[in-house]
C-alpha cells in the first residue's frame, strides 16, 4: 500500500459533505482560517501518530499473529458475499495487521482484489488489480504495488489500515489525506472498512470537515460501527 509519511500534514482531502459550509464555532470544528488552531491540530495528530505507531510496533510477534488471524476472520465474515466484488486491500507497513492471506481467500470466493497506488500528492488514490503471485514493484516508501500495466479498477469495498480510530469510525491516518480524498472522489461510494488493533482506539481523532468516516472498523476484539459497541456484525 502506498502512503505519504506521517509528517506530511500540509494537504487535506476534499470536503465529503456540507460540513465545510458550517460555522466552525457551532460544530466544534477548528476554524480552517485560524492558522494557530490548524497548527495545534496538526501537532496533536502528529504526536498521536507517533505514540500509536510505537505502541503498535511493540506488540509481541506471537500476539500480533493471533490478532491478525482474528481480524482476517472477522473481515471475511463482514464482507460475506465476495463473489463479483472488487476489494482493495493493502500491503502491511510499520506493524499494520497483515491481511495478505485474505487475498487468496477472497479470490477463491470469486472476488477481484486490488492494491491502492499513489500517483500524485494531493490527488486521490488509484487502484490496480492484483492476484497472489503476480509481479510487484516498489511504490512510495518502497511499499510493493502491482507493476505498471495492471488493470485500473474501481473498488466496491476498500480495506483501509488505521493508525488510530474513534467510536464514530473516524480514521487517523498518515496525514496525506489520500483515503479521505479518494472516498470523496469515487463515482460509486464503496464500503469503507478500517482495520487496526484495539490499542488504536482513542476517544476522538478530533475530526474536521475534510475527514470521512469509515463504515466499520475491525480489530481483534470485534467490530465498531458509528454509534455501536464492540462485538457482533453490523
Amino acid at each position: 500500500m502506498t502512503r505519504q509519511s506521517e509528517d506530511d500534514v500540509k494537504s487535506y482531502a476534499s470536503p465529503a459533505c456540507s460540513m465545510h459550509e458550517a460555522d466552525p464555532v457551532y460544530t466544534g470544528l477548528s476554524d480552517p482560517n485560524d492558522h494557530d488552531q490548524q497548527v495545534k491540530l496538526a501537532n496533536w495528530r502528529k504526536a498521536e501518530r507517533a505514540r500509536l505507531i510505537k505502541d503498535r510496533m511493540a506488540i509481541p510477534a506471537e500476539s500480533r499473529h493471533q490478532y491478525d488471524k482474528r481480524i482476517q476472520q472477522k473481515l471475511l465474515e463482514t464482507i460475506r458475499h465476495a463473489k463479483g466484488q472488487t476489494v482493495s486491500l493493502y500491503w502491511p507497513f510499520r506493524g499494520e495487521p497483515n491481511l495478505n492471506p485474505t487475498f487468496k481467500r477472497l479470490q477463491e470466493q470469486g472476488a477481484q482484489c486490488a492494491l491502492p497506488v499513489v500517483l500524485e500528492q494531493d490527488k486521490p488514490l488509484v487502484f490496480r488489480s492484483w492476484s497472489a503471485g503476480e509481479p510487484l514493484e516498489p511504490g512510495v516508501l518502497n511499499i510493493p504495488i502491482p507493476k505498471e500495466g495492471a488493470a485500473m479498477v474501481e473498488p466496491d469495498i476498500i480495506i483501509a489500515p488505521v493508525i488510530g480510530f474513534d467510536k464514530s469510525c473516524y480514521r487517523l491516518g498518515y496525514g496525506g489525506g489520500f483515503y479521505d480524498r479518494t472516498l470523496s472522489a469515487l463515482s460509486k461510494k464503496p464500503r469503507a472498512i478500517g482495520v487496526g488493533y484495539s490499542i488504536a482506539q482513542i476517544s476522538t481523532i478530533k475530526p474536521q470537515w475534510y475527514d470521512v468516516p469509515l463504515d466499520v472498523v475491525i480489530s481483534e476484539e470485534g467490530l465498531i460501527t458509528p454509534g455501536r459497541a464492540k462485538g457482533g456484525l453490523p
